[in-house]
């Protein structure tokens, strides 16, 4: 269990998981220059402002990044303010002593600005990699979950499982600073993850890749009715939800639906995934859809939707997208600091002021 973490004050953050991109010649990046320009994405997301910025773990030969926390290290001693994190951590192929001292040594370097938000893994290439299996997918994070809420204590800790070893009496090092490592669990929609997110006191992060996100409202409604039963302190939610911004609507989407597509039937080609067509793609860069792609106007208007609908307290952008260039990236984060999340804010202020008249 955590205590209550600012529920009140809305964060924008920004996520990539590395994508392997393309140059502007067409060919692709090698994946060590990608890691180079994921760093330098974090700098620029720090110089314009954003709260948070996130690593998500893959171990795959079209995502860079497999150590997200060693890549916020280096990101973390070149900027002062922005939070650190990683968007996942896939607690269940991992051991969470291990991914406690990894982020709290980050804590320590950051000068404590490191973040974790831990799932189960949607992509799932880390189990046959690490050695598990499958078929233990729930026990995994189960108790691995449960083990990890217990370091979160910083206090000698006594637990036994069936997924480790056991622990007796042991302290875990180092321990943060400020005592607490801010810790979130990333939900894709199930009740069962959304109650045992809140059974552990913890916030949530809800991933929104498809649809509309006042879908996701009952799963928030659900959160809220948990934690409150279980008399816990109430908890900060968070959405994940992939865009682009460019100067114009058609400049946005014209930039971004190859890149996405392509995305789109890579990971779907394991998946069963039929291809995404630009119908499909119009469908959910519309007001009810979950790709927040446009102009700074288009974007924050449908980021502070979202913000109303669901009463979240995160709004975090999945900013890159397959071969999308890094020169369009950075033109995209620089976009979303500096004209979408000031505007975002103005329609969140007017609409508040409106219900107060």
């Amino acid at each position: 269990m955590t205590e209550a973490v600012g529920t009140d004050r809305i964060e924008f953050g920004l996520d990539t998981f590395g994508d392997v991109t393309n140059a502007p010649n067409g060919e692709a990046v090698t994946q060590a220059q990608v890691i180079r320009n994921v760093v330098d994405e974090g700098v620029l997301a720090d110089q314009v402002g954003l709260s948070f910025f996130g690593l998500g773990e893959h171990h795959r030969e079209d995502f860079a990044v497999s150590a997200p926390d060693v890549v916020l290290a280096a990101i973390a001693g070149r900027t002062a303010n922005i939070h650190l994190g990683s968007a996942v951590t896939v607690l269940s192929s991992d051991d969470p002593v291990r991914v406690f001292q990894r982020f709290s040594t980050l804590d320590a370097v950051s000068d404590g600005r490191a973040e974790v938000i831990l799932g189960r893994g949607s992509f799932t290439e880390s189990f046959p990699l690490f050695g598990y299996d499958l078929g233990d997918y729930e026990k995994l994070f189960e108790e691995k979950l449960e083990l990890f809420t217990e370091l979160l204590q910083e206090k000698p800790v006594t637990w036994s499982g069936t997924t480790r070893a056991p622990l007796a009496n042991q302290s875990v090092y180092p321990v943060t600073e400020s005592g607490s490592l801010r810790t979130w669990v990333g939900v894709g929609g199930s009740p069962e993850s959304v109650v045992r997110t809140a059974r552990y006191g913890l916030p949530m992060m809800l991933a929104i890749i498809g649809g509309a996100s006042a879908r996701f409202a009952p799963y928030v409604d659900l959160y809220k009715r948990a934690i409150t039963q279980l008399e816990l302190p109430m908890q900060a939610i968070g959405v994940h939800s992939p865009g682009y911004i460019a100067e114009t609507d058609e400049q946005a989407k014209n930039e971004f639906f190859p890149h996405y597509q392509r995305m789109h039937a890579r990971i779907g080609a394991s998946r069963g995934w039929p291809p995404l067509t630009r119908q499909q793609f119009e469908g959910e860069a519309t007001p009810n859809g979950a790709i927040y792609v446009g102009s700074p106007e288009t974007v924050a208007k449908k980021i502070a939707a979202t913000i109303d609908v669901l009463g979240a307290n995160r709004f975090d952008l999945k900013y890159s997208a397959g071969t999308l260039p890094h020169e369009n990236m950075m033109r995209n984060i620089e976009l979303y600091g500096t004209q979408v999340v000031p505007r975002v804010e103005e329609l969140l202020a007017e609409s508040r002021a409106a219900l107060t008249h």
